[in-house]
């Protein structure tokens, strides 16, 4: 039995093999839609989500973690004798990082309870939390899984397209979706996630073109560099997602592909048709 509890929310989307696997704790975050609060990935799952949100007008939004979440499993946790380390949301998306440490706080501050702004979220989230956890299973101690945490973050990367900016525009997640809506129709932005925000990269004419592109901007930055890990994922687009896995495969021969969707609290604000791979090397 692992020393130390990885603990990490429902952005990240971990498929339930490595939750089961590593023993992870995962926190689910809330999508408000039809009149409904939901846990994501618990009262609702993606595929049906991007379904349903695919023919709807209706905004969904998303909260946080609560705080009385947060104190439930820490406390737990700790009461069981670990240590914990909790591997968050970036604060750029969200607030829920804020509602770890508010419930550390509430906790007397523990010093074997440590809380990560990873500065990431869905599958590049996933990357650093299994790499966190894998340590721990080979024994590393809570302050060796921070550091790795901070000795990853540079190592991993995310880039993702959209099919449609409404869903950036209206959740107010990124600053030039308003100035993109004016482009040509067939405009396909690819961003990314940097120093936790969603930033755009460039845009492209079409998908096909973002994809590739995509796997262009993911063999730059490895540079040459091994071992790599990826993880594409997609809301509704399996057949683009696979489409880019085959490109990556073949350009920079991963050691490690791990397949996810968006989660449903990311996908209301980014919509269906969303593709993306995040990927760790070294």
């Amino acid at each position: 039995m692992n020393k130390v509890a990885v603990v990490s929310d429902s952005s990240a989307y971990i498929p339930q093999e490595y939750v089961d696997q590593y023993g992870l704790t995962i926190l689910p975050l809330t999508v408000n839609w039809q009149g409904k609060s939901l846990y994501d990935g618990v009262d609702i799952k993606a595929n049906d989500f991007y379904q349903e949100l695919a023919k709807s007008k209706e905004k969904a939004t998303t909260s946080q973690v609560t705080v009385g979440q947060f104190l439930e499993v820490f406390d737990k946790l700790l009461k069981e004798g670990k240590d914990v380390i909790y591997l968050g949301i970036t604060t750029g998306l969200s607030a829920t990082v804020d509602s770890a440490n508010q419930a550390r706080k509430e906790l007397g501050e523990p010093e074997n309870l440590v809380i990560i702004d990873s500065q990431l979220v869905s599958m590049a989230l996933t990357l650093m939390v299994l790499e966190i956890a894998r340590a721990a299973e080979k024994g590393a101690t809570l302050q060796e899984c921070a550091q790795l945490a901070a000795d990853l973050y540079p190592r991993i990367g995310v880039y993702f397209t959209v099919n449609d900016l409404q869903y950036l525009h209206r959740g107010g997640r990124i600053n030039t979706a308003k100035r993109l809506l004016g482009s040509a129709l067939d405009l396909k932005p690819i961003l990314m996630i940097r120093d936790g925000k969603i930033e755009l990269v460039e845009s492209v004419r079409s998908q096909k073109k973002a994809i590739t592109r995509i796997v262009d901007l993911i063999e730059r930055d490895i540079a040459g560099r091994t071992p790599v890990r990826i993880g594409p994922f997609h809301a509704l687009a399996y057949d683009e997602m696979i489409m880019m896995e085959e490109l990556a495969v073949e350009r920079f021969h991963p050691i490690e592909i791990i397949r996810s969707e968006v989660s449903p609290v990311i996908g209301s604000h980014v919509g269906p048709g969303t593709v993306s791979m995040a990927y760790l090397v070294g």
